[in-house]
């Protein structure tokens, strides 16, 4: 039996004997267990004088939602890349007509690639959005929560590296217009999903 294991079953066997929280905590930290082992342990059982202890509702993994959001991730990171594409194509276009055939040739790409992964998101947007609302323990798959921090951690950094590029044009005397259209585009789509996937993550801690 793992220490995790062990803990868990001493904590509850406390609890069964008629034992307080403070008791157990107190007995847990003199035999040297830290303060959120044993804050982990006690939060593990619901705070009622029930006699055998009820436990909480745990987060869990599974195989096939790692599967749903990995392909959600993927779609999420086509659909955005290839706007974020397009955007910056555009932007060149309007300013420079010397990149016109291979615009064309990239942006059919680009839409290509959108018509293809934008509807799939959506749809396993939509098809998470139902799920949530029909079982609510789904809202404590740790995919879903890995899934949103990935999403925002990608986001994250592109935004540090749109802020990054600023401030070196600046100080290199080289932000054009074009080059700050880019980077406008890029920040508004890392934004977008940056400050979807935050809220998100917000109602994921809530509800773990």
């Amino acid at each position: 039996m793992s220490p995790i294991d062990q803990l868990a079953q001493f904590t509850r066997e406390a609890l069964l004997a008629g034992q307080s929280r403070d008791e157990i905590a107190t007995a847990l930290r003199e035999a040297g267990w830290a303060e959120t082992e044993v804050q982990d342990a006690l939060g593990a059982w619901a705070e009622t004088d029930h006699i055998p202890p009820v436990p909480r509702p745990r987060p869990y993994v599974s195989a096939k939602e790692s599967f749903f959001y990995a392909l959600m991730f993927v779609a999420l990171a086509m659909t955005t890349w290839h706007i974020a594409s397009i955007g910056m194509e555009l932007v060149e276009r309007l300013f420079d007509e010397g990149h016109a055939y291979m615009l064309n040739r990239s942006l059919r790409w680009s839409i290509a690639a959108i018509i293809v992964f934008f509807p799939l998101f959506m749809f396993l947007q939509r098809n998470e959005a139902r799920t949530l609302r029909q079982d609510e323990s789904r809202r404590r798959s740790v995919v879903r929560k890995w899934f949103g921090y990935i999403a925002l951690f990608v986001s994250s950094m592109a935004l540090l590296g749109d802020l990054l590029s600023v401030i070196y044009a600046l100080l290199n005397g080289d932000l054009s217009l074009v080059f700050a259209l880019k980077l406008a585009v890029v920040g508004a789509v890392a934004g977008t999903i940056f400050g979807y996937y935050r809220n998100a993550m917000k109602d994921a801690e809530n509800d773990l």
